[in-house]
């Protein structure tokens, strides 16, 4: 058993929810409550981590509250596109491509192939182009 389900289990433990961070929020959440908790989603929503984790975790699905705070982060962009919406996410692709590493991430592990759009910003890192070109040996696609 984790330290919080032991720490809030104790009798007559009263939560402050003024004083709640995101990640007692979501352990929460999934460990006691065992679901959606609307009481606290507001502070949950301040992190784009732990909105990804509650979204995934908790509500088994989109959230679509969340997904400004999410978009705003290409790390959980990717990992909410991958284990959330199952897919692309193509209004958070923008954000994906400001980052070199998210970008080639997300063609792996979302695309599943190539992304001609995320390209350039994987072209900035040498490592990742490489990577990039080996995985899917494409002739035409020159840096």
């Amino acid at each position: 058993m984790c330290f919080i389900l032991k720490y809030y289990k104790k009798e007559n433990t009263v939560l402050d929810l003024e004083k709640m961070t995101p990640r007692i929020a979501y352990l929460h959440a999934r460990d006691v409550v065992k679901g959606r908790w609307s009481e606290v989603e507001m502070v949950i929503i301040t992190s784009p981590y732990w909105a990804y984790k509650y979204a995934r975790d908790v509500i088994k699905g989109r959230w679509s509250e969340a997904e400004e705070i999410i978009k705003s982060d290409p790390e959980w962009v990717c990992w909410y596109a991958r284990d959330v919406i199952e897919g692309r996410w193509p209004e958070a692709e923008e954000l994906i491509m400001t980052s070199p590493e998210w970008a080639c991430w997300y063609a792996f592990n979302v695309i599943k192939g190539r992304w001609p759009e995320g390209e350039e910003a994987i072209k900035t890192s040498p490592e990742l182009i490489y990577l990039y070109q080996k995985m899917f040996r494409k002739h035409d696609f020159c840096c």
